[in-house]
């Protein structure tokens, strides 16, 4: 099993006297449908939930359970959505940066230093530290990354029910071969990325039928 998060990176600052630290995280860069979720969570100093972890380490159950303790122990949990247009109007990294200072933009109280899962965000005036893999590494990026997966599946599930035939309870939107499959026979929902390489060729494959 990999080694789980820890605080010693939320103590560099603690210690330090900075007390308002948040964690940052996002899913949904790769799908071909749906938005990019970003989560931002700020807990008290040395708060600790045993079984935090990458949610991509986790069972759909397991990130459920902790879901509800997330929001019971923090101080303040804050989700920013892209939505499908403007990940294909800015691009999917931009619009994740979009979703991250919405969701950062929603905190309080504001956050006097944030540890963001991967690279630095240019955009961000907020001071910030980028942890490569910090998702399990820190358990505040692993908390954020777990109440962003969690919402995002929610809002698939519920898509789906909108747009039925294309399974999105099922892969949440990712690049799986029966969505694939599903969008060659149906067409391009309104919630697929029609900048991604995978849905313009279904799309001209179903025209060209």
């Amino acid at each position: 099993m990999s080694k789980r998060p820890d605080l010693r990176h939320e103590r560099r600052f603690w210690v330090g006297g900075l007390q308002v630290i948040a964690g940052l995280d996002e899913v949904g860069m790769g799908p071909m449908a749906g938005p990019v979720v970003a989560a931002a969570v700020i807990f008290p100093p040395e708060t600790f939930i045993k079984g935090v972890h990458d949610s991509k380490q986790l069972t759909p159950e397991q990130r459920e359970e902790l879901f509800p303790l997330i929001h019971q122990r923090a101080l303040c949990v804050t989700v920013g959505v892209a939505e499908v247009d403007e990940i294909d109007r800015l691009n999917i990294y931009h619009a994740a940066v979009t979703a991250h200072l919405r969701a950062l933009a929603a905190l309080r109280p504001e956050p006097q230093h944030v540890l963001v899962d991967g690279r630095r965000i240019r955009a961000l005036t907020l001071p910030h530290t980028a942890i490569v893999g910090g998702d399990r590494k820190s358990f505040c990026i692993a908390a954020a990354s777990i109440v962003a997966k969690v919402t995002r599946d929610r809002m698939m599930v519920e898509l789906d029910a909108r747009y039925p035939g294309y399974g999105f309870a099922r892969h949440k939107g990712y690049c799986t071969a029966d969505h694939i499959a599903a969008v060659e026979r149906l067409g391009p929902s309104p919630i697929h990325r029609t900048s991604f390489a995978p849905v313009m060729a279904a799309a001209q494959l179903k025209l060209a039928v």
